[in-house]
């Protein structure tokens, strides 16, 4: 486990490296959007600079996401208890997660060609809605277990 220093550390540095993201992507955008006209058109399934830092966040979200249930799920196999735990927490992430990952199912192409590239295209978020949705359900078979 990490001592309270360097988990301080590591909370300053993650602030810091989202704060330059959240500043860093978005006037990429619009110097993107700016710049069409001198844009050399590109193939469609080549990703640009933009679409890949998205892609790459996309996957850094989804572990992020999906390692935030284990300490959970470690402290309530350990303790043999749920105490202090907000069953109704899990029970909205869940209906969150399972809404989010079905819009994206739903908004499927209909083309089977259009839906290979859509489904790459929106793996880390399918991953990560579905995968802790599946988390979830541990968390609330130890709340009830226990």
């Amino acid at each position: 486990i990490l001592g309270s220093k360097s988990l301080k550390n590591f909370c300053v540095t993650w602030i810091i490296v989202c704060t330059a993201l959240g500043v860093i992507l978005p006037c990429q955008l619009l110097l993107r959007n700016q710049d069409q006209s001198t844009v050399i058109e590109r193939s469609n399934n080549s990703l640009d600079m933009i679409e890949m830092s998205g892609f790459i966040c996309g996957y850094i979200s989804c572990v992020f996401y999906l390692g935030s249930r284990f300490p959970q799920l470690y402290k309530n196999f350990r303790r043999r208890s749920t105490e202090g735990t907000s069953y109704l927490l899990f029970a909205l992430a869940m209906m969150g997660n399972c809404t989010y990952g079905l819009s994206l199912v739903l908004k499927m192409p209909a083309t089977a060609s259009f839906r290979t590239l859509y489904f790459l295209h929106h793996l880390p978020w399918l991953i990560g809605s579905f995968g802790v949705l599946f988390l979830d359900i541990f968390v609330s078979f130890s709340y009830f277990s226990y």
